[in-house]
């Protein structure tokens, strides 16, 4: 039996509302050898839709019961190819140059410091890597940590990328609105 707080977080994370994954890889030139990095992967909810269409998807979260679950979930699909990594932003488990493209899904807003974590994405990153960036936009309104997208621009540029695309989708979360960067590390 799980326990009732792993319950509880996980059915907390699966009503969490998401930007449509379908929708995101629409930004992203995604190649069947690809290597993703999902950070802040959860409870899979990119790391199982991205599967089918790359080599090897690591599914990154600091909750080690979180990724049990996501296993169980993919298993419970025949998808072979997600590896679970658990750690924090600030020191990814990971070889220098070895991902082709990290996603980041609301996963940063809370992540301090931002500039240790986005070196880190960048180290992992092979050269020119895509690091694709969704969030929530800091508004006069908003409650917990944000980090607006001015912000979080001049801090991925800070890290050595370049950034490729800035959109500011129609679609909201949890009725705010979102933005999405896609940055690419510079050599």
């Amino acid at each position: 039996m799980m326990n009732p707080k792993l319950q509880k977080k996980i059915s907390s994370l699966e009503k969490i509302e998401r930007f449509p994954a379908d929708k995101l890889f629409e930004f992203l030139p995604i190649k069947k050898n690809d290597n993703v990095l999902d950070l802040g992967a959860g409870t899979g909810y990119i790391s199982l839709s991205i599967a089918e269409r790359v080599q090897t998807v690591y599914a990154f979260d600091y909750d080690k019961e979180i990724l049990k679950y996501l296993e169980t979930l993919a298993k419970e699909r025949d998808i072979v190819n997600i590896k679970t990594v658990v750690g924090n932003f600030k020191d990814i488990p990971l070889d220098n140059h070895f991902i082709d493209i990290a996603i980041a899904s609301i996963a940063l807003h809370e992540v301090q410091p931002l500039a240790t974590a986005l070196k880190e994405i960048n180290r992992v990153l092979k050269d020119k890597g895509l690091f694709l960036c969704i969030e929530l936009e800091k508004t006069e309104i908003s409650t917990g940590p944000r980090v607006s997208s001015k912000d979080m621009e001049a801090e991925i540029l800070d890290a050595g990328f370049s950034i490729v695309d800035k959109i500011y989708p129609s679609i909201k979360i949890a009725n705010q609105p979102v933005y999405i960067i896609l940055a690419q590390k510079n050599k």
